[in-house]
């Protein structure tokens, strides 16, 4: 049995190790996305305070100057600039006044090109898919990786780096490395899958969750984000305001997300809805409220994105995303060593 299983994780584990290595590698990177948009705009350096006014104010300038904003997602003390979601695929930065900093389409930039390789590999919904079956193979691979572990645990030990370049040394360092991060890596992939099938998830983890209220009936109008803003604040007061969304419909309601105190998703599932006739609160959803499925399932992305835990956890997510792209291209460069000795032979 453990032979099988030590021949299923070679096969499998050298068929996937290149989509690892892309997935861990560009995963590390991504942590780096605020600090990269930091680095390139100055104005995005300051923190900036999550007032309804100042936001408010911003948020008309951006609909002014973008007929076609879809949603931002303000700035606050992680990055003070607001990034823009537009028409199709395009995508913005904006100072904390409004004021477009940039804008382009697609995976122009470098950090949307990263992000379009690790959640798309470039190929749109079809190389999502293949990602998150990439995902749950790596969970397989590790659970098979620690069954083989077991029979030679007295020869595992704390280095990762090979001595040499031949297979024993190679094996070892993958084994151990394997061994090391076997948590991490299992919870990063099990999260990514969870993102990719998020029907299925939703469906293992709450399967009694109640569907939705249908949207409310609303006027057609221009909103007077300011006020909007202000009332959605006043519904959740110790809340921080975290993105704002223009109606996706003539009929349909503005929304605006919400972060409060002791939710992980960065920017928050609390939302209150807008009617852009009269710029008034029409319908809310409490974050604080929903089921453990639910709540559970808003918690897969932070865990993944490792934007909850401070400094520590980034930190765990980078390694682990380096970890995970080690141990595909160890493994991968042990299994191709070992064929390539085997041809030679004969």
């Amino acid at each position: 049995m453990i032979g099988v299983l030590r021949t299923i994780h070679a096969w499998a584990g050298a068929i996937l190790s290149l989509l690892l290595v892309v997935l861990g590698l560009t995963g590390s990177l991504l942590v780096f996305e605020n600090d990269w948009i930091a680095l390139k705009h100055p104005e995005a350096r300051a923190s900036l305070a999550a007032e309804p006014a100042v936001l408010g104010a911003a948020a008309e300038r951006l609909e002014a100057d973008h007929p076609d904003m879809r949603t931002v997602d303000f700035g606050g003390p992680q990055l003070g600039a607001h990034k823009l979601y537009l028409a199709e695929e395009d995508h913005g930065i904006a100072a904390p006044n409004g004021a477009t900093l940039d804008r382009w389409t697609g995976p122009a930039r470098v950090e949307a090109f990263i992000f379009d390789l690790h959640h798309y590999l470039l190929a749109g919904e079809t190389g999502e898919i293949v990602g998150g079956v990439a995902a749950l193979a790596a969970v397989l691979l590790v659970l098979t990786g620690l069954v083989v572990w077991v029979p030679a645990w007295r020869a595992t030990r704390l280095r990762v780096w090979p001595r040499s370049a031949r297979r024993g040394e190679l094996v070892s360092s993958h084994r151990n490395l394997g061994l090391i991060t076997a948590v991490p890596v299992l919870i990063f992939c099990l999260t990514g899958a969870g993102m990719v099938f998020n029907d299925q998830t939703r469906a293992l983890l709450a399967p009694n969750a109640p569907e939705p209220p249908p949207p409310p009936v609303v006027g057609i109008g221009d909103i007077d984000w300011p006020a909007a803003l202000a009332a959605a604040q006043a519904r959740f007061p110790d809340a921080t305001l975290r993105m704002a969304g223009w109606p996706a419909a003539p009929g349909e309601p503005a929304s605006v997300r919400l972060k409060q105190p002791g939710e992980w998703h960065p920017n928050g599932r609390t939302r209150v809805l807008i009617d852009p006739a009269t710029s008034r609160v029409v319908g809310t959803l409490d974050a604080q409220t929903l089921t453990p499925g639910e709540r559970a399932i808003h918690a897969i992305y932070p865990l993944h994105a490792g934007s909850v835990g401070g400094w520590f956890y980034e930190w765990v997510t980078v390694l682990s995303g380096l970890a995970l792209a080690a141990l595909g291209g160890v493994g991968l460069w042990a299994f191709l060593g070992q064929r390539l000795r085997r041809k030679r032979r004969r």
